[in-house]
């Protein structure tokens, strides 16, 4: 473990030099992802404009979901950036040097580089959420703010275990290399309340995909009282979504052939 973190801390100095390179290029990217948080939180005010109430939720309490999927969302673009290059990687065959190196290739592919432009979009969407719990008039407390974070950081495993089973997706599929835009598209339908849906949609998004984690469920427990049974469910959303990633992965690269051979 402690050779690992020794080697993330390179990762993050050399990503932290390569974005001072073009320091111009950091800050206008910051601006961005803050202004398109900001254009769909708009596009929320501009549905509640002309409704009280979105599949039972109110005004703050959408806010506060499409901030909550959006943080993860920057989490994610933050830490987990580097999934994204795998199938490029198998592509051009330079997922070769990674499998030869004396480390985890899971860790490698995984943590290999940090996208600073998106700490901009993580800060405003925290401010965006404390809005949003004032907006809807809810006081949560301590145990509510507890059990939120708790259940963000499952679904921080869920998002990035399902990036990384897209991702890998590549090794089976060379000539996919837009596979990012799945996970964009998933990302996306977990900004609104799933209770919008029909009931069976609603279970399928609960149990078969559990896109709730991403948004809905925290929120829920935040603001809206859920039962303290989410904090298990996330839970076991996290560790199931982690192994079968990690397995997956692990018998795909059994599968891949190297651009040398």
């Amino acid at each position: 473990m402690a050779r690992l973190w020794r080697i993330y801390r390179v990762f993050f100095s050399t990503s932290w030099a390569r974005e001072l390179e073009f320091r111009a290029n950091l800050i206008a990217k910051l601006i961005l992802t803050c202004g398109w948080m900001l254009f769909f939180m708009l596009i929320i005010e501009v549905i509640f404009y002309n409704t009280k109430s979105l599949g039972g939720w109110n005004r703050g309490e959408a806010l506060a979901l499409a901030a909550t999927a959006m943080m993860i969302e920057a989490i994610s673009g933050i830490w987990f950036v580097s999934l994204r290059e795998i199938p490029e990687q198998v592509r051009r065959g330079t997922l070769d040097f990674v499998v030869t190196k004396p480390v985890d290739t899971q860790f490698w592919v995984s943590l290999r580089k940090v996208n600073f432009s998106m700490f901009g979009a993580f800060v405003s969407s925290i401010a965006l959420v404390s809005y949003a719990a004032w907006v809807s008039g809810k006081a949560p407390g301590l145990p509510q703010i507890a059990g939120y974070i708790w259940l963000l950081g499952c679904a921080l495993v869920f998002a990035y275990s399902l990036n990384l089973f897209l991702m890998t997706l590549a090794i089976y599929f060379v000539r996919v290399d837009n596979l990012w835009v799945f996970s964009d598209m998933l990302s996306d339908i977990s900004k609104y309340p799933l209770d919008i849906y029909q009931l069976p949609v609603r279970r399928f998004l609960t149990f078969a995909i559990p896109l709730a984690i991403l948004g809905t469920i925290p929120v829920s427990f935040l603001l809206r009282g859920a039962p303290t049974v989410m904090l298990l469910y996330g839970a076991v959303v996290a560790v199931i979504t982690l192994a079968l990633s990690r397995w997956f992965w692990l018998k795909s690269l059994r599968r891949y052939t190297s651009a040398s051979s």
